[in-house]
């Protein structure tokens, strides 16, 4: 009951995070953002229809039709969340009256992205969706062999184009792509955060044993030793996997180095940490 109270809180968080980016900052400067939001911004302006009413009326019959491939739960979050995000769009900019809070294109598009990203990253946190974008992504791809990822950008290119031909600016088309961007980025920050860790990886034909005795004593990070062979199983190889603080990569270099100048070493992003915690 507690978690399910939580899920709503977060839709409701990120519905009035995605209404204040639409009605403060994209709207008024006729930058769309990505998916059917985008579409009820281009609509607004050639049926002079609120963006709320526009986004329920593409949104909601998405929805119903999607029920079997996205299970019905989902449907009535999402159903939820479209509906409560359309509200405050027209309450913010009907009854608030919420002026443009930048007309300088640039700002405009980064904290209306911003907004709207965050709002929608909250939105996916809680079990719900925000638009029929990824839903027409889902019927496509269920029916077709292509990826979900390319319908998606699919979609956006429409809208991106669909935005220079309606306002009649290429300009607003290229801010447009700008803020499809910083809003997908800024949902990956809230779904995943951002970890201060790297992920390191570090082989080599002598025995890591010692370097990763050095490694837990000297960075207090627990990690594993892996022993195999390489592809033509001509040599035996040693590898250790390892999460670091991101400020401690320098001293793992110097650790590594000083004991095996012919290790390898690769280090990757962390995007997500989960279970229990891997450092010590």
């Amino acid at each position: 009951m507690k978690k399910e109270f939580l899920n709503y809180f977060f839709i409701l968080i990120g519905c009035a995070s995605m209404a204040f980016g639409v009605v403060g900052f994209l709207s008024p400067n006729s930058i769309a953002m990505g998916g059917t939001g985008g579409l009820a911004i281009i609509f607004n302006s050639i049926f002079k229809i609120s963006i709320g009413i526009l986004f329920a009326t593409i949104n909601i019959p998405l929805l119903l039709v999607s029920i079997k491939y996205l299970g019905k739960y989902f449907a009535i979050k999402s159903t939820i969340a479209i509906l409560i995000t359309s509200l405050f769009i027209d309450v913010l900019s009907q009854f608030v009256d919420l002026q443009p809070l930048s007309n300088e294109p640039l700002l405009a598009t980064l904290y209306g992205g911003v907004a709207v990203g965050v709002g929608i990253g909250f939105i996916f946190k809680g079990g719900g969706s925000a638009g029929g974008g990824t839903i027409i992504a889902r019927i496509i791809t269920s029916k077709t062999s292509l990826k979900t990822g390319t319908v998606i950008l699919i979609l956006d290119a429409i809208v991106i184009v669909a935005t220079g031909i309606v306002f009649r600016d290429v300009e607003l088309a290229l801010w447009s792509m700008i803020s499809i961007f910083t809003t997908t980025k800024l949902v990956d920050i809230v779904l995943t955060g951002r970890p201060n860790e790297r992920i390191v990886h570090i082989s080599s034909s002598n025995n890591l044993e010692k370097i990763g005795l050095l490694i837990n004593e000297k960075i207090g990070v627990n990690g594993t030793l892996v022993r195999g062979n390489n592809l033509s199983l001509t040599e035996e190889k040693h590898v250790i996997f390892v999460t670091v603080p991101v400020n401690r990569l320098n001293l793992l270099k110097q650790i590594i180095y000083s004991e095996d100048t012919t290790a390898k070493m690769i280090v990757i992003d962390a995007s997500q940490m989960l279970g229990t915690k891997f450092l010590n």
